[in-house]
């Protein structure tokens, strides 16, 4: 093959067995295409179909999903990777063909007209720490469904065991308690509560696990660098999904930016001059959930989240509405947070920030700032107001 020096872009439509690629010249020329399977054989019959393009950059949508592993493999071997966010291809897609339909063929031709068309993508980094902080904290929320799932079947038998069956919050201890009391006399009764008691083991082994998983997390996020765990309302597991999630806080300019990605800046729906927001939808669940779990345990005791929560109530706001508004202030707080244990790490730790990149992305979908991503009500400024949620 006669190897070319003009810049392409390889977008690449991964799945668990097979790749499907387009390699598109700047100016959206298609050159070629081309399906290989992702074992090594057929990785191996990858990289010699590419090396006939000396500059290239691959662009690989779900680098945090079902494309990482093929872009981790990239990444190792010295290959420039962005990640395509899914919502971007998607969008590509519809307005290039005028409908919905997929193929591996079509994914890969809007992946690399995003990849060709879009600046500021996040670059792919196989950094160890960082992998390693995410397979814990995957491994630590399912071991909290898990033990919701036990739960949930154990609260079923002891209804039937026990007339009005037992609390909602439940531990083991108490289980086993409320299952010394039971005798039952009849089969059906002996086998719910033999079955009971197989579920109060597994909680037991699943709380020692969790515990375990806990303290793993606080050393890996204590390790890194970062304070949030300092914050009210952020546990090990929100931490680590923080950082394995973010990755580097600077590729949100702004924490408007930030807000809009994790699902908390409101969108605008204004017509006419009819001026209205409404609820988001979008961005980053995981964050978004982190984000619902540190306003939920703020509102337990008195916090400045408690504050300025029933400030926003006797302003007239519903408890919902005054919900959104906390998380959206508590995302302010986590941004500022992140931003300045950047600052820390670079001012004393070896090697600067984990998962710093010279090229960072804005937000990826929203480039630029608009009235959706401002603070509603009471926009945010450079220095948080003393009302705002802070770390005790």
């Amino acid at each position: 093959m006669n190897e070319t020096t003009t810049r392409v872009v390889i977008g690449m439509d991964p799945h668990k067995r097979s790749v499907t690629i387009e390699v598109m010249e700047a100016d959206e020329t298609v050159l070629c295409g081309e399906r290989f399977g992702t074992d090594e054989a057929g990785f191996a019959a990858l990289m010699d179909y590419v090396s006939q393009f000396e500059d290239r950059v691959w662009a690989i949508e779900g680098c945090n999903g079902i494309g990482r592993h093929v872009a981790v493999r990239l990444v190792d071997r010295g290959e420039e990777v962005v990640d395509v966010p899914p919502k971007l291809s998607a969008r590509a897609r519809v307005f290039t063909t005028g409908q919905g339909r997929k193929t591996d063929a079509t994914d890969a031709h809007s992946i690399a007209l995003v990849g060709t068309r879009m600046t500021g993508l996040r670059p792919v980094a196989n950094d160890q720490d960082l992998a390693v902080l995410r397979l814990l904290v995957d491994r630590r929320r399912s071991l909290g469904e898990e033990h919701t799932r036990k739960v949930s079947q154990l609260h079923a038998l002891l209804l039937e065991l026990i007339p009005g069956g037992a609390k909602k919050d439940l531990s083991a201890a108490q289980a086993k308690a409320l299952l010394a009391t039971v005798r039952p006399r009849d089969l059906a009764g002996k086998t719910r509560r033999r079955v009971a008691a197989e579920l109060v083991g597994d909680l037991e082994r699943i709380y020692t696990r969790k515990k375990a998983a806990n303290k793993e997390l606080v050393e890996l996020v204590a390790a890194s660098g970062s304070t949030l765990l300092d914050l009210p309302g952020i546990g090990p597991s929100g931490a680590a999904r923080l950082l394995v999630e973010v990755g580097d806080i600077t590729r949100f300019p702004t924490r408007g930016h930030f807000a809009s990605w994790n699902g908390t800046a409101p969108i605008d729906a204004s017509s006419g001059d009819h001026v209205r927001h409404r609820l988001s939808r979008k961005g980053n669940r995981q964050i978004n959930k982190t984000l619902h779990i540190m306003a939920t345990v703020q509102l337990r005791r008195p916090s400045e989240g408690r504050s300025y929560f029933d400030r926003k109530t006797a302003a007239g706001k519903s408890n919902i509405e005054a919900m959104r508004c906390l998380k959206r202030r508590l995302s302010d707080l986590v941004y500022k947070t992140m931003l300045d244990d950047l600052v820390t790490i670079k001012a004393t730790g070896p090697g600067g920030h984990r998962g710093n990149v010279s090229q960072s992305s804005a937000t990826g979908s929203q480039p630029h700032t608009g009235s959706s991503d401002q603070s509603l009500p009471e926009p945010a400024t450079t220095k948080p107001k003393p009302a705002l949620p802070a770390a005790s």
